[in-house]
């Protein structure tokens, strides 16, 4: 099949997908359940692509597995948490703002706001694993996938342990408004946005082993730049340093993303000093 009939359809399917969780959340007056659908999405989008391409069985087995691999996890995962806490306040902040500011009603503001963006953004991300199943040529894996793969298993790794880590630390009562900082979070104060980009960055070497999939490469770099400038670090410190007691001293020994040794001189330890809170889509230290 033709990579743009390809890539039509996936568009349209993830709007459709989108479309019809914006319905829902009309009846529930609530979005916050998007950031699952954000990981959940991309899996629809790996086997969407494996059904219309035909590129070598193989890589596109690969790329399959390990999308749903770490979309599953992670969609699971956002979805319990978003049914045990309930609407997040990020969204009710996002679309209180966008009523006084510009007088947009609930449907207006979820639809232009959010799913409308998010699923143009989750199909530009996940284009690696959709144009890396496309072109069946080299028919076998080279150096660049299997470091690939390696990577990718270590992020998913990575992320779910953080995840875990950080699960385990707000259970307990004792650590109600204390800042995690053990474990990976020792290392780095958000250890789940580097698995993240581990993870894809991972399935785009394994794609770029092929005429279109090398350039994938806009989805990680989207990625990476939205967790370290956008939606991730920067839009998230400011915030947590002012409500949260002893978070500017646990920053001021623990790199923002990389990890690092605690306590030395950590590589990127001051992002987001000058920012303001926004949405972000993984738990925080806190």
């Amino acid at each position: 099949m033709p990579l743009a009939v390809i890539l039509l359809v996936n568009l349209l399917v993830i709007c459709a997908v989108f479309g019809g969780l914006w319905l829902w959340s009309r009846r529930i007056q609530d979005p916050s359940f998007v950031d699952a659908f954000w990981a959940f999405g991309m899996v629809i989008l790996a086997f969407t692509t494996f059904l219309m391409a035909d590129g070598w069985l193989e890589r596109k087995l690969v790329l399959v597995g390990l999308t749903t691999a770490w979309g599953m996890r992670l969609g699971l995962h956002l979805f319990h948490r978003w049914g045990r806490e309930g609407p997040d306040r990020r969204y009710k902040s996002l679309l209180a703002g966008l009523q006084e500011k510009r007088g947009w009603g609930y449907d207006k503001a979820t639809g232009l706001a959010v799913f409308g963006p998010q699923a143009l953004l989750l199909f530009i991300t996940c284009l690696p694993v959709q144009l890396g199943q496309i072109n069946a040529v080299p028919a076998g894996f080279g150096i660049l996938a299997l470091f690939g793969f390696a990577l990718a298993v270590f992020g998913i790794a990575y992320e779910s342990i953080a995840d875990w880590q950080l699960s385990r630390f707000k259970e307990d009562p004792a650590n109600a408004g204390k800042v995690m900082d053990q474990g990976l979070w020792a290392w780095s104060r958000h250890p789940n946005y580097f698995g993240d980009i581990c993870t894809w960055w991972g399935i785009w070497l394994i794609a770029a082993e092929t005429a279109l999939g090398i350039w994938s490469f806009i989805g990680p770099a989207f990625l990476t730049f939205t967790l370290m400038r956008w939606s991730g670090v920067p839009l998230l410190e400011k915030g947590m340093r002012k409500s949260r007691p002893g978070y500017e001293a646990y920053a001021a020994r623990t790199s923002a993303l990389f990890p690092w040794p605690p306590g030395r001189k950590a590589p990127g330890r001051d992002e987001g000093d000058d920012e303001e809170e926004d949405d972000t889509r993984y738990d925080s230290a806190v």
